[in-house]
């Protein structure tokens, strides 16, 4: 194969060692999109010790990854990351491990990029953290939620921390402002969950006696005349669950712009609730290399400060 002048071969250090083809170009080749990863590599222009491979194929120490020269198109590459957006991530590491670190989300800022979004928080993370040779989400909030979201610095910590999310070891919990009086007495909600697809293609969820086995705990922090602040505790981790479960339930979250009613719609606007008010509050979990647990908080946001303020106004 001739080789252009700007043709890469990368080694693979010990932080990357397990890690995925796909993944690994993600981290090393900024602003590309996932699609044109996968296209790259399945026309055989990377190759690991000069051999086609897979976008899942598993990275070992030492092989050497050929990363061909790429020019992205305004159209295709991932926006870069602007000043503000910089410094907000910047601020937002609430705590740091040697192997992982723990960002309060910003509300309105999804996970990462695709359908429509060119740049999310892991893509954007990867550029603000040029000195992390491995960057991975452990588990993902919403777009409109906002809290404490964990990821990996490396793959051994990856892997730790998705088998303690598996083993139920890892301990989240929101807060979440509901219409209505939520019933003291019921503090579990099991109802299965199944996604479906609207017309626009905008992704919903939706209770279904044939979807997925979902759980959420819920308590009452603080009760008010017309709305209840709630802690949520989800047992198991489906998508918009909290939201889905607590609309089944008949207390839809304020500022939810999918699973709303008109009671909860006409609430969000008296309060002045102008985002979903759900807070990933806290998080515990087993740190990585030595098992010691971990405890870490995420102050609620001023704007949700302030309708909770106005919510005692009105009690």
């Amino acid at each position: 194969m001739a080789e252009g002048r700007d043709v890469q071969w990368v080694e693979v250090t010990e932080g990357q060692d397990g890690q995925r083809v796909d993944n690994f170009l993600m981290t090393r080749i900024k602003g590309a999109p996932r699609a044109l990863i996968y296209r790259i590599v399945r026309k055989g222009e990377v190759r690991v010790n000069k051999k086609r491979v897979k976008p899942d194929t598993r990275l070992a120490v030492g092989v050497l990854v050929r990363i061909p020269p790429l020019k992205l198109s305004p159209r295709e590459a991932v926006r870069e990351v602007s000043d503000n957006l910089r410094n907000l991530l910047a601020g937002s590491v609430l705590v740091e491990g040697r192997d992982w670190l723990v960002i309060n989300k910003p509300a309105g800022l999804a996970v990462h990029g695709g359908s429509g979004v060119k740049i999310g928080l892991i893509e954007a993370l990867r550029q603000v953290r040029e000195d992390l040779d491995f960057l991975e989400l452990v588990h993902r909030l919403d777009r409109d939620t906002s809290g404490c979201l964990l990821l990996a610095k490396s793959r051994p910590a990856l892997l730790a921390l998705n088998e303690a999310l598996k083993q139920q070891q890892m301990d989240k919990r929101y807060l979440a402002l509901v219409a209505g009086r939520w019933p003291a007495r019921r503090d579990y909600v099991a109802a299965r969950l199944d996604r479906y697809t609207l017309a626009n293609g905008e992704r919903r969820v939706r209770v279904d006696p044939a979807g997925k086995v979902s759980r959420t705990r819920f308590a009452v922090r603080e009760a008010f005349p017309r709305v209840t602040l709630l802690e949520a505790e989800p047992v198991t981790g489906r998508t918009h669950q909290i939201r889905v479960h607590a609309a089944h339930a008949g207390h839809p979250l304020l500022g939810d712009d999918k699973y709303a009613s008109r009671d909860s719609q006409r609430l969000s606007e008296s309060l002045g609730v102008t985002r979903l008010f759900l807070h990933a509050e806290s998080l515990s979990f087993p740190e990585p290399t030595s098992g010691r647990p971990v405890q870490i908080k995420a102050p609620l946001p001023d704007e949700l400060q302030a309708v909770l303020a106005r919510a005692r106004r009105d009690a």
